[in-house]
């Protein structure tokens, strides 16, 4: 995610980075230079004067920024719910930790409040590497031993995880060492978190369809390349310069789309899933006593993971 101050009015035409140009320089360039060397020629390729109009390209420009805002804002709505998703996640988290440091008690020297808020940490980081299919290096520290390989080797270790917390929730309520009432609100966040875990892979696992996003993509382009044809014997020598803010805009929001598609990627303009999962770590590490907590994970070059 970006993160940093918003420029000054007159900045905001240099700002670089957070940017999305560097993205689609290369798209933007390419038209540009096509503008240019139609401008030179005056609209002819090969000594035959290719003559157009504006308007179909007022039609079609219109009908494409439609489309392309229709598409954005359906991608959006992926990225907002996804951050909802883990907004949620957060508080059944926090909420988890403490009612089971609170009302289930120690027994025999078995700290079970303790070993459910360390499993829900796991859970979080396991959660974070399924979404992005990155290789979980951070879920085993903080699962009991003896169960490590078990949920770490099975194809859903999210769902695996919860199914041990509530293995032994259960477990606990028939031995007396947590009230009846008290482990069903603690069993209804586990099952929230469940639903979080259950969204989060809608999301993941059903991107827009292909065929509209490609219809778009291609559009656009097709849109842009042929665009100074149609402006040269209107606007004359203004032509590549015109070319060049129509097709960064279009260009940008085909970009941007793509990237929010899918809200969990490592794209500067995903959700910042590391810095999420860190804030979870520390408050259940800080609520469990724990007093080598890390650090809060900060932008780097105003981008946060």
């Amino acid at each position: 995610m970006i993160i940093r101050d918003r420029p000054a009015a007159w900045r905001l035409f240099f700002a670089v980075r957070g940017s999305i140009l560097h993205r689609i320089k290369w798209e933007v360039t390419t038209t540009v230079c096509i503008a240019i060397g139609v401008t030179i020629l005056h609209g002819r390729v090969f000594d035959t004067k290719i003559t157009l109009t504006p308007i179909p390209f007022s039609l079609i420009g219109l009908a494409l920024a439609i489309f392309l805002g229709f598409r954005n804002s359906a991608t959006y709505d992926r990225w907002w719910e996804g951050r909802k998703q883990w907004g949620d996640l957060v508080i059944h988290a926090r909420t988890l930790a403490r009612l089971c440091l609170t009302h289930i008690r120690p027994r025999d020297g078995d700290d079970l409040a303790a070993i459910q808020v360390r499993r829900i940490v796991a859970f979080t980081h396991s959660l974070r590497h399924a979404l992005r299919g990155s290789e979980d290096r951070d879920s085993a520290a903080f699962l009991p031993e003896q169960e490590r390989a078990a949920v770490l080797g099975s194809v859903n270790p999210s769902n695996r995880i919860l199914a041990a917390v509530s293995a032994d929730l259960a477990k606990a309520a028939a031995a007396g060492r947590v009230d009846p009432m008290i482990a069903a609100t603690i069993e209804q966040n586990v099952t929230a978190l469940a639903g979080v875990q259950a969204g989060c892979e809608r999301i993941s696992g059903t991107p827009l369809p292909f065929s509209y996003t490609l219809l778009l993509h291609r559009t656009a382009h097709m849109y842009c390349l042929m665009l100074p044809f149609g402006l040269v014997d209107t606007i004359g020598f203004a032509t590549p310069v015109v070319v060049g803010l129509i097709s960064y805009t279009f260009f940008g929001l085909d970009t941007i789309a793509d990237e929010i598609e899918d809200p969990f990627g490592m794209l500067p303009n995903n959700l910042p899933l590391d810095a999420i999962s860190r804030r979870i770590e520390i408050d259940l590490r800080d609520a469990l006593g724990d007093t080598d907590l890390p650090e809060m994970l900060q932008p780097v070059e105003s981008c946060l993971m």
